[in-house]
């Protein structure tokens, strides 16, 4: 009882009070902590934390930190505690199951994931060799491009999941397989990609918090986006000026085409960020490894005998790698979206209303990297991809249990979805009563997602 008089409480309204950078409090199992010192120093960044400040976060922590992480928490506690906390229904369950998982062992056993993933990636390294510097014939350099598109998608597997988790037995290593797979062989930096999704994993499709969302003037999901509203992610307004209204307006004919070229796109992300004088973690390393990446592709590419085989060798690479986009938009274009900052106490209903999975056969997995599973990815982001097809009924099950959706489609279906919505949208955008704002020609140059 002693223990009890001694604590200091505010409710949840004061919690809300603290939400902005220099003032940054966060609840978790209702103890209040002090991060507005720390929030620099968080290993995923400070979207996350900022995006949840000023309420209880205990779901997302559950998510994204081991068991470990909670023995650094007490250093933070401020001393107070929430008077008016409370954990819903689903949220009790969720974390009932994630306890369930961790006691199982789930999140430890990674399995061969990586192992195979990376000998893959290597014979396909070694095949792309060949075929450009063994083989003069134009279909071997044709096949040849197709398997380093291959290459990349497979590639950027293995970055996603040790962006997510730790795939080899120390720390170091994980970070050496991020840096290969990612900054040296695909030139897309794993510090731009942690900046980027761990953002969105936190505000999943909201449509000014997402990054993933925030395409502008190529691409909007959401007539919200004729406002010209701010991504606070960004820090910039993302103007729907009449070049968005031109491009937006044919977006669902574009799209495909766009995802063909995109890599193009995350290859200036990478270099806008490493070269931005925002904070980034091991930007040296992260530049060297760009580096690395630009110096054998492009000399790869210059042992093919003309400039017309080049310029088809790097389309063709580039266009195949547009499955693994088309992917990505698919797990959300057409999934529900809001705005405004994502709520601490319903973040399990965000992640399934914000995501679609996608439905195959076991033995396409490999293929789509286990990201089809998005929404139990979502919801269990440190749970190795070898897991997730055998936690997606009981993920399916809760979802039952408290009338949130859970929508698995097949390849097909999913494209339809995302069509549609790109097309709606579309419509919207060719109505010239809508007035826009002055055409900024940046926004096309700087196209951000």
């Amino acid at each position: 009882m002693a223990d009890q008089t001694k604590k200091r409480y505010v409710t949840s309204e004061d919690l809300k009070k603290h939400d902005q950078p220099g003032d940054l409090w966060i609840s978790i199992q209702g103890k209040v902590y002090d991060v507005s010192d720390w929030v620099k120093s968080h290993p995923g960044g400070e979207a996350a934390i900022l995006n949840l400040a000023g309420q209880d976060v205990t779901d997302a922590f559950i998510a994204y930190h081991p068991g470990t992480a909670w023995h650094h928490l007490e250093k933070l506690h401020n001393g107070y505690h929430v008077r008016d906390f409370h954990v819903s229904d689903v949220s009790r369950d969720y974390r009932r199951l994630a306890a369930e998982f961790s006691k199982r062992g789930l999140f430890d056993k990674k399995g061969h994931v990586t192992l195979y993933t990376l000998t893959c990636v290597g014979v396909m390294l070694a095949a792309v060799l060949y075929g450009v510097l063994a083989c003069t014939s134009v279909w071997a350099h044709l096949i040849s491009a197709v398997l380093l598109g291959l290459l990349w998608i497979q590639s950027a597997y293995v970055g996603h999941d040790s962006g997510h988790y730790t795939v080899t037995s120390t720390k170091p290593c994980n970070k050496l397989i991020q840096l290969l797979s990612g900054n040296c062989l695909t030139g897309i930096s794993i510090a731009w990609w942690k900046w980027t999704h761990n953002a969105h994993h936190m505000a999943c499709n909201s449509l000014d918090h997402d990054p993933d969302l925030q395409h502008i003037p190529i691409f909007a999901v959401s007539t919200k986006f004729f406002n010209s509203m701010t991504s606070r992610f960004y820090g910039r307004t993302l103007t729907f000026d009449p070049l968005a209204r031109f491009l937006i307006s044919y977006q669902h004919w574009t799209f495909y085409p766009v995802m063909c070229v995109g890599r193009i796109n995350l290859f200036i992300q990478t270099f806008l960020l490493l070269f931005s004088k925002r904070h980034v973690p091991d930007r040296a390393l992260n530049i060297a490894g760009i580096l690395v990446f630009w110096t054998w592709f492009p000399l790869l590419v210059s042992f093919l005998p003309n400039w017309q085989e080049r310029f088809i060798f790097v389309f063709v690479s580039f266009a195949v790698t547009a499955i693994q986009h088309v992917q990505f938009c698919l797990n959300h274009f057409a999934a529900d979206v809001y705005t405004g900052p994502p709520n601490g106490n319903d973040w399990f209903e965000k992640q399934t209303a914000g995501t679609l999975d996608i439905s195959c056969r076991s033995y396409m997995d490999w293929f789509f990297g286990g990201l089809q599973f998005q929404l139990e990815h979502h919801l269990f982001p440190r749970l190795p991809r070898c897991h997730l097809r055998t936690v997606s009924p009981v993920v399916k099950e809760l979802c039952k249990k408290h009338n949130l959706p859970y929508r698995s489609l097949s390849w097909w279906e999913a494209n339809v979805w995302t069509i549609r919505t790109l097309k709606n949208a579309a419509i919207q955008a060719r109505d010239v009563t809508n007035p826009v704002l002055k055409n900024l020609l940046w926004e096309a140059v700087n196209t951000h997602g």
